[in-house]
C-alpha cells in the first residue's frame, strides 16, 4: 500500500520476491519502467502491470475500457444538468484521463447537446484538499453536476454540501453524497486477479495485453441515485447493450475535437492505439491539456 511511483517500488518488488512471491501485480501506471527492470532480473517471476504498455515474456498488462462506463455516466449527467455546465475534477493530463473526459462528454452531449464540460486539473491521483477546492471552483463557475477522476470522496462530499449532483468514480460513492450521488463508473478488479491466478495455477499463463470492458464485466456503473428518471435509466441500458453486443462503441464516428475538426469520420471507428494515445479534447469540453 502507498508505494510511491518511483525507484522505491523497485525495493518493494524485490522484497516481495525475496519473501516468496511468484506473481507480482503492479497497480499504477508509474511503476512501468521499474517493473520492466525488475522483470529482467527475475525471469521466473510473473509480473502484471496495470495501465502500462510495455511487455516482456514474463510481463503482461491489464486495464479496462473505463471510457465505456464514463460514456454511460455522461448520459446521466447531461440529463440532470439545468445550467448546461458540468464540472470535471481531473487527476493527471495523460491519455487515460483525457479519454475518460472525452467519453463522458460524448455521453453528456447526447442527452444535452447544449451542455459543456469544464475541466480543472489537480495534478494528483489522491489529494482531498485539491479535489475539494476544484469542486468548489467548478460550482462557483456554474456547474450543477460534478464528475471526477480522482481517488477520494472529497468531490462527492463537497457536492453534497453544496446541494449539487455528482457522478463518482472507482466505486459507489453514495456514502459521501447520500442525496446527490447519481451513479459512478466502477471497476471490478477481482475478475482480473482471479483470471490471472487461475492461469498461473494451471500453467497456461502467457504475456498479453488485457483491455476488457463492459462486455467482460471489468467496468460498469454503480446503482442509480433515486433522482435519476426512469427514461434516463432505460437510455443507459439501451446504450450499454449496443456496446456489449458490439453494435457500436463510444468513439465511433463522427467525432470532432474542440475546434470542430473531424477526428473520426462517420462510419469509422477509432483504433485502440488511437484511444490509448489520446491527447486532444472532443467538442464540448472547456479546458486545456497541459503540455
Amino acid at each position: 500500500e502507498s508505494v510511491p511511483e518511483g525507484p522505491d517500488s523497485l525495493r518493494v518488488m524485490e522484497t516481495l520476491i525475496r519473501n516468496g512471491s511468484k506473481v507480482v501485480f503492479a497497480t499504477s501506471f508509474g511503476y512501468m519502467d521499474f517493473v520492466m527492470e525488475t522483470a529482467k532480473k527475475h525471469e521466473n517471476i510473473i509480473f502484471m502491470h496495470c495501465s502500462g504498455y510495455k511487455t516482456a515474456e514474463n510481463v503482461g498488462t491489464y486495464f479496462g475500457r473505463m471510457y465505456q462506463a464514463r460514456y454511460l455516466s455522461g448520459l446521466v449527467a447531461g440529463s440532470m444538468s439545468k445550467s448546461n455546465v458540468i464540472g470535471y475534477v481531473a487527476a493527471q493530463p495523460i491519455p487515460e484521463v483525457i479519454r475518460g473526459i472525452n467519453a463522458f462528454t460524448l455521453g453528456v452531449r447526447k442527452t444535452n447537446p447544449k451542455a459543456e464540460v469544464r475541466v480543472i486539473w489537480i495534478f494528483s491521483w489522491f489529494d482531498p484538499g485539491k479535489e475539494k477546492e476544484a469542486t468548489k471552483a467548478l460550482i462557483d463557475a456554474g456547474a450543477d453536476v460534478i464528475a471526477m477522476h480522482a481517488d477520494t470522496g472529497a468531490a462527492p462530499q463537497t457536492a453534497e454540501e453544496a446541494g449539487v449532483y455528482v457522478v463518482g468514480y472507482n466505486n459507489d460513492m453514495t456514502p459521501y453524497a447520500p442525496t446527490k450521488h447519481l451513479t459512478a463508473p466502477v471497476w471490478n478488479w477481482g475478475m482480473i486477479y482471479n483470471q490471472v491466478m487461475d492461469q498461473v495455477t494451471r500453467g497456461t499463463w502467457k504475456s498479453e495485453q488485457i483491455w476488457y470492458g463492459l462486455k467482460e464485466g471489468l467496468v460498469g456503473l454503480a446503482p442509480f441515485g433515486k433522482d435519476v428518471p426512469e427514461d434516463v435509466r432505460k437510455l443507459v441500458e439501451t446504450e450499454k447493450a449496443k456496446i456489449i453486443n458490439g453494435e457500436w462503441d463510444v468513439f465511433n464516428g463522427p467525432v470532432r475535437d474542440q475546434s470542430g475538426a473531424e477526428k473520426v469520420a462517420e462510419g469509422k471507428a477509432m483504433t485502440d492505439g488511437d484511444m490509448l494515445s489520446m491527447n486532444w479534447f472532443v467538442e464540448g469540453v472547456k479546458g486545456d491539456i497541459p503540455k
